[in-house]
């Protein structure tokens, strides 16, 4: 109160109004600054540990409404489960509609992986002026204490009655001088403040928001995981009731990989030696290259879900294929690989369990772990050019099938698992992608589109 008579006096004296929002910066200001100093003192460690103290109600409370949430989670996921086991079982062995419902999801899990990718660089700038603006203010401490102790002062000191005693005009006079100076350096310091505050609570507003909007998409990201999983399982059942073998051949596989050095080698080697990657070998050399449309690549083919072969021919896709999961490339084509060689192929930082999707169709000719590599998938897309996709910590297609552009095949880990890329202490799981033709590898950048609108999806 004695703050505010003496704004009210000041204005009176100084001829200068000092503007509302100083009164209410210097109220919040000393309020929090209070509650700071009051906080650092209580959190200063004393001289003995304090005992654990037992939980509260309030805590008790708070445990027991975080445990409901958890059981209602589980609760939705497993009613959803049933849900997408209903319309599994009403698709049946239909593949088509079996494939189109996997691509649309795995489509689905890549968008909403993108939007969080993108609420997180908005917040980034957000989180980065909060902490300046705070730093600012922090700084500012001897200035605020100065502000305050100023306007105190003007509010004890009331200026003389002239009407009373007309000898004190001189002192009057002087007063008013004085506070014609000071006042509106006052003001000027207290709008800075004001400003500064007034930006501080619409960042926090604007950090609150994309907070929302990345949880409400964090959500909807485990809703569409948990249907694509379930697709996955369907697809892979089916799939293991075409091939009885299907177990024999990836331990086969297994040993075969344990028997080459080389990326060369292990493709030879599977589609020599193995049953289900010869046949698929075999099938991608018999069917050629698929027919243009009036000297064009048909993209009305890649609209049909049940084809059993490449819709276009890979070496006319050019522009058109999508990265195999969402990230930044941070290794091209040509470039230094950190232990003394050239890299063969591009490499992209991604998110912890992201969606890995194929970016041709094409026949798996190798599925598994290979040597420096982490877990490996080789597709053969026709025509001598084969896809290796490598550094996922969980692959969910077999040796021998025939997968869709944008089909889900993969998932990404933690960290890294491709070693020349741990050599180089990346902190997230990087992807490693490599096209090679008739067995040398190539430059795949002519193949990635420009234009995000513009990819390639069965």
């Amino acid at each position: 109160m004695r703050l505010i008579q003496g704004s009210r006096s000041a204005e009176m004296r100084g001829g200068q109004p000092l503007p509302a929002s100083l009164l209410v910066v210097s109220a919040c200001l000393l309020a929090g600054f209070s509650s700071a100093v009051s906080s650092s003192v209580m959190a200063q460690p004393s001289g003995t540990p304090s005992p654990a103290a037992a939980p509260s109600a309030d805590d008790i409370k708070q445990r027991e409404q975080e445990l409901e949430a958890v059981r209602a989670q589980q609760k939705s996921a497993a009613e959803l489960q049933e849900r997408l086991k209903v319309d599994i079982a009403a698709i049946g062995q239909n593949r088509a509609k079996l494939n189109q419902q996997l691509i649309d999801a795995a489509a689905g899990v890549r968008e909403i992986e993108t939007q969080i990718a993108e609420a997180e660089a908005r917040l980034l700038p957000l989180d980065a002026r909060e902490q300046e603006i705070r730093g600012s203010l922090d700084s500012r401490r001897s200035e605020i204490v100065e502000v305050l102790a100023a306007l105190q002062r003007v509010g004890r000191r009331t200026p003389p009655a002239l009407l009373v005693r007309p000898e004190d005009a001189l002192q009057s006079l002087r007063t008013a001088i004085l506070l014609g100076a000071v006042v509106p350096e006052i003001r000027v310091r207290a709008e800075k403040l004001v400003a500064d505050l007034d930006e501080l609570v619409s960042l926090r507003k604007s950090i609150a928001a994309e907070r929302d909007r990345m949880a409400a998409d964090r959500d909807s990201l485990k809703g569409e995981q948990i249907r694509l999983a379930t697709l996955v399982d369907e697809r892979q059942r089916q799939q293991s009731g075409f091939e009885k073998d299907m177990a024999a051949e990836g331990a086969r596989a297994i040993e075969l990989s344990h028997q080459v050095d080389s990326l060369q080698g292990l493709i030879a080697k599977m589609e020599q030696d193995l049953k289900s990657a010869a046949k698929a070998a075999e099938t991608a050399s018999r069917q050629g290259a698929p027919a243009p449309l009036n000297g064009k690549p048909n993209l009305a083919a890649l609209k049909d879900p049940s084809r059993l072969s490449p819709a276009i021919a890979f070496a006319s896709a050019k522009g058109m294929l999508a990265f195999p999961v969402n990230g930044t490339k941070i290794r091209d084509f040509g470039g230094s690989d950190d232990v003394g060689g050239v890299e063969k192929g591009i490499s992209l930082a991604a998110r912890p369990g992201a969606q890995v999707t194929t970016p041709c169709d094409g026949w798996v000719v190798y599925a598994g772990p290979f040597r420096s590599y982490g877990q490996l998938l080789i597709l053969n897309a026709g025509g001598g050019y084969h896809v290796l996709i490598a550094g996922m910590e969980r692959i969910s297609v077999n040796i021998g099938q025939f997968v869709l552009t944008g089909e889900p095949v993969a998932t990404m880990g933690s960290t890294s698992r491709v070693a020349s890329i741990l050599a180089a202490n990346a902190s997230q799981p990087v992807l490693y992608i490599e096209f090679r033709k008739d067995g040398t590898p190539i430059d795949p950048g002519p193949w990635w589109v420009a234009n995000k609108g513009q990819k390639v999806r069965g």
